[in-house]
């Protein structure tokens, strides 16, 4: 299975209305542990690398090397995409690689220069086939997207895509980066109103503090990507914990990092199930609201 455009994957997605799972890359064994799971489930997901992810590394190259590699192998449709960039070079480096998307950021910016400099992406990857996601609507930290009027406009959006040209955006209705506990009240009449404003699909940011529940309401009211990260680095940290309890004397990390890969593997093809299910309202019971906190990563 050779490596899938996310332009592709998005339009299958959004005409099905379905949710695809879009999963945070920390290092190597996620994404093995990712394309797994989706390769258990039998269906297409998204690998995302940010730029968290590539400071950490010491840059994006040798993290997206690795991570396209593993896509390339997969036999299911995966695609890589560049998540939160804010710095604009990196966006273009990514493009550059062979991701298929990249994501944007510049909420963190006024309006005016957010648009200028999203439209100055759009128009560098779109000259080379790639998919362009932007934000607007800041989707904060723990309380920033929580806060009174943290939401994007509908008529806004709609003026923001027209102007920059976007393949995708994500939008801020309730949900927050980096959050342990699935307590997230999302917005679903927002929701619907964006979906049937705009023409591009709808991301939601943040949706490890969501519960399956809403999660599956948000698809059906018109979120196409569910990016999910911190939910399942809980999952990575607590195999580890455990297989480290119960085997003190081991000193060779495969071991228990293999541990990890395993449980995240089990809880992707899960998620990857229950998104592409959601229209129809038929998913896996939850595997628990709460999961600890593991990395430094912007979260999702």
């Amino acid at each position: 299975m050779t490596l899938a455009p996310t332009r592709e994957l998005m339009r299958d997605a959004a005409r099905t209305g379905s949710g695809i799972g879009a999963f945070n890359v920390i290092h190597l064994e996620t994404a093995e542990a990712l394309v797994a799971g989706a390769e258990r489930a039998g269906l297409p997901m998204i690998l995302q690398i940010s730029e968290n992810c590539a400071h950490y590394h010491g840059g994006l190259e040798p993290i997206a090397l690795a991570s396209l590699a593993v896509a390339r192998a997969a036999s299911v449709p995966v695609a890589v995409h560049l998540d939160h960039a804010e710095d604009e070079t990196l966006a273009y480096q990514a493009v550059d690689l062979g991701f298929g998307s990249v994501m944007y950021d510049g909420a963190h910016l006024d309006y005016a220069e957010n648009l200028a400099i999203t439209a100055r992406v759009v128009e560098y990857a779109h000259a080379r086939d790639v998919f362009v996601e932007a934000e607007l609507g800041k989707v904060g930290g723990k309380d920033g997207a929580h806060a009174p009027g943290v939401r994007t406009d509908p008529d806004e959006a709609v003026s923001f895509v027209a102007a920059t040209g976007v393949d995708a955006l994500a939008v801020a209705v309730g949900s927050s980066h980096a959050m342990t506990e699935r307590s997230a009240a999302l917005d679903l009449e927002l929701i619907a109103r964006l979906h049937a404003a705009l023409d591009v699909p709808l991301v939601l940011h943040g949706s490890s503090g969501v519960s399956d529940e809403i999660l599956v309401g948000a698809i059906q009211a018109g979120m196409t990507k569910i990016n999910v990260s911190t939910h399942l680095n809980g999952f990575f940290t607590a195999a580890i914990r455990q297989y480290l309890d119960d085997n003190p004397a081991v000193v060779d990390s495969r071991r228990y990092v293999s541990a990890g890969r395993a449980s995240v593997t089990g809880e992707a093809a899960r998620l990857i199930r229950m998104f592409a299910a959601a229209p129809g309202d038929t998913f896996a019971s939850a595997t628990g609201d709460t999961v600890a906190a593991t990395t430094g990563d912007t979260g999702e």
